[in-house]
């Protein structure tokens, strides 16, 4: 009786740490099954089974020879713990690791902005979109776009003049976060949303704020879903890039998606995942898509 209290016992405490280390390639070809943890948002992950990060995430398991399987996130706020198996607190730009946390996934993917405080806690890929952060009105705003002086960081002090004494949407623990713009100092009523990225432009269109905040992909997809009622007003951010990303203890995994990211951004296939989902990132970031087939 004892052996098997103590076999239980040794059965748990294996699976407890299992649940709390995030596996490398080869623990990932033996278990058959690769996890891509991931919230859906803009054209990555459309929550219906599709969406660029999907794909590219569906083709990159095959390529390992294992079963792809989705997992969706809790959200933008436990994303990063479901992957390392560690809570993430963040203050001043500084991430620290604090109790363990249940893994969920293998990999990151849903438009993942590289931001410093992440690039201590994960590995980033190779950049596979484009961004930056822009100011958006409604169509109807008195608010008037900059006039653009191919100088980012003086765009970026017009844009920024604009929201004095406006209200601005953003979203604390993502890349919206307006501690990352320091925007108290625009003289704006910054309100902070939760939920889901999505629903920020809707939320200017429904008059819950006069500006908001928003990435370059989500940005996209408004302006093509509420045609003409919709404008940009200027960057608010220098530009920036999303990338999967990867626990610190997966170099192999990370070393592999990398080789298979370039393989399909030499092929063809990486520009027919954009053309699909994003058919007018190439015009506005010419620079990131140079070279690419």
């Amino acid at each position: 009786m004892k052996r098997l209290i103590m076999a239980a016992v040794m059965l748990f405490t294996v699976a407890g740490a299992t649940a709390a280390v995030a596996g490398d390639l080869d623990d990932i070809k033996a278990r058959g099954v690769l996890r891509h943890v991931g919230i859906p948002y803009a054209n990555f992950i459309s929550g219906a089974g599709d969406g660029m990060e999907v794909e590219l995430t569906k083709m990159f398991a095959k390529s390992l020879g294992v079963t792809y399987e989705f997992v969706e996130s809790g959200g933008w706020g436990v994303v990063v713990q479901e992957l390392i198996g560690r809570k993430v607190k963040v203050a001043a730009g500084k991430a620290e690791l604090l109790e363990e946390a249940p893994v969920r996934g293998d990999i990151i993917a849903n438009g993942f902005t590289v931001l410093p405080w992440r690039q201590q806690v994960v590995d980033f890929a190779t950049p596979t979109f484009p961004n930056q952060i822009w100011l958006i009105a409604r169509a109807d705003s008195p608010v008037k776009p900059i006039k653009p002086t191919k100088n980012v960081a003086k765009d970026i002090v017009l844009t920024k003049a604009q929201m004095k004494g406006k209200t601005v949407l953003a979203m604390e623990k993502t890349c919206l976060d307006p501690g990352l713009y320091s925007l108290d100092a625009t003289g704006a009523k910054v309100v902070c949303r939760t939920g889901n990225l999505n629903e920020m432009a809707p939320a200017v269109l429904n008059k819950e704020a006069d500006l908001t905040i928003l990435d370059v992909p989500d940005a996209l997809v408004a302006l093509d879903k509420w045609k003409g009622k919709l404008k940009i007003i200027g960057p608010v951010s220098d530009k920036q890039q999303m990338a999967a990303a990867f626990p610190k203890t997966s170099p192999q995994l990370l070393a592999a998606y990398n080789a298979f990211v370039k393989k399909t951004q030499h092929d063809g296939t990486y520009l027919a995942l954009i053309k699909k989902y994003y058919p007018t990132a190439t015009r506005y970031f010419p620079e990131f898509f140079k070279g690419m087939k």
